[in-house]
């Protein structure tokens, strides 16, 4: 494919981490495995630039780590490791949802909006498609479901750290994610969620989001 062309409207190195990202997340590269430079830039037809700018975004996402002299690595997560970043999420999402319930920063359409995600997670879930596919097209809504409540809080460091966190819990826990129930299961979490913060239980909001987590992944 002509990768320059298709996406010409981002930046080409935003569009090599996406790519890459993608492939990790799909399991063509696995926690410790090396990618190759050569290989990704003759895979989108470009030259090795964009493909090392790539890298160090996703090395500053924690997704990946460059070792001199012998190349770029997908992180391999240990379960203390996992169980840390899952406690800092928690910690800020908590935060965060505070924000979004004491300032009342949500209304009927931003709740519509979310509602749209949930329903579009679970008839993925439920679908007849490859679970690697699945389990990408769930986390990608799955984010903008986050995403969007972060944004409305309107803490703009808070996100940046969430962001961050967020990839690597996802890298962390792919493989966990890959049983039907627990997907689907997952996707139904968001509206346990969404309704603590309708009713402004702040409690019962915190401990949604642990539940939606841990239905993700039995590590933690």
């Amino acid at each position: 494919m002509n990768f320059k062309k298709e996406f010409k409207h981002k930046s080409l190195s935003n569009e090599v981490v996406d790519y890459i990202k993608e492939e990790i997340f799909m399991e063509n590269y696995k926690g410790g495995d090396r990618i190759p430079e050569s290989r990704i830039a003759k895979e989108l037809e470009i030259s090795r630039a964009p493909v090392r700018e790539a890298f160090k975004e996703l090395e500053n996402m924690g997704l990946v780590e460059t070792i001199a002299r012998k190349g770029t690595f997908v992180v391999n997560f240990s379960k203390e490791e996992v169980q840390e970043l899952y406690e800092i999420r928690v910690l800020l999402e908590e935060r965060l949802f505070k924000i979004l319930i004491e300032e009342n920063k949500l209304d009927e359409e931003d709740y519509d909006y979310l509602e749209k995600l949930i329903k579009e997670m679970v008839e993925i879930a439920s679908s007849d498609k490859d679970e690697n596919t699945k389990v990408f097209e769930v986390n990608k809504r799955d984010i903008k479901f986050h995403r969007y409540l972060w944004c409305k809080s309107e803490s703009k460091w808070t996100i940046k750290i969430l962001t961050t966190l967020y990839n690597q819990l996802q890298l962390a826990m792919i493989l966990d994610a890959k049983k039907e129930e627990n997907l689907v299961q997952a996707s139904l979490k968001h509206k346990k969620i969404l309704k603590n913060v309708k009713d402004k239980d702040l409690k019962g909001t915190k401990n949604a989001i642990i539940e939606h987590i841990k239905s993700l992944s039995k590590r933690v």
